[in-house]
């Protein structure tokens, strides 16, 4: 496995890999009519070109995409997607690492992510806190998700005044 930071030219794969893990690991939660508006078969633009101003790292196994998650400028998860067929296998939670890691350079205090039900124990085990549920509407389907915060704590900076009696 091999993580590096996204292309432009990977938006293809990423929207494919979207597609089916969408379709596949989320049906268990979501009406087909849900899965559709959420993960259409043409891809909403606008969100892949958001992609274009976030920070956004992929792995990929044997030159093929196996994940991709992107932060945005504000310290939100906006993106975390894991292909069909490797789920279970930690490649989720080294994405989150990677974005934490980012997130602590940055000076962010904590990151945010909007969760699906499936999603919600992955966040939970990693050590995020449910803050509420959340209703969406789209398209005129009502979605309901998660809204969850992990607080990133920053490393102790050194004193570095003169201690030096006067």
């Amino acid at each position: 496995m091999f993580l590096r930071p996204y292309r432009p030219s990977d938006k293809r794969q990423l929207q494919q890999l979207f597609f089916d893990t969408v379709h596949a690991v989320n049906a268990h939660d979501y009406t087909p009519e849900q899965l559709m508006i959420w993960a259409p078969t043409d891809p909403d633009r606008e969100i892949w070109a958001r992609l274009d101003t976030q920070h956004c790292f992929i792995v990929e196994y044997q030159k093929i995409i196996v994940g991709f998650t992107s932060l945005t400028q504000e310290g939100w998860v906006d993106l975390l997607y894991v292909h069909k067929d490797f789920q279970g296998r930690g490649i989720a939670s080294n994405l989150l690492k990677q974005l934490e890691r980012l997130a602590k350079k940055k000076g962010f205090e904590c990151l945010t992510a909007e969760a699906s039900i499936t999603a919600l124990g992955f966040f939970e085990k990693a050590g995020f806190k449910l803050l509420h549920e959340n209703q969406k509407l789209k398209n005129g389907l009502e979605f309901r998700n998660f809204i969850l915060q992990k607080s990133l704590p920053q490393p102790a900076t050194k004193n570095t005044q003169n201690l030096t009696p006067a």
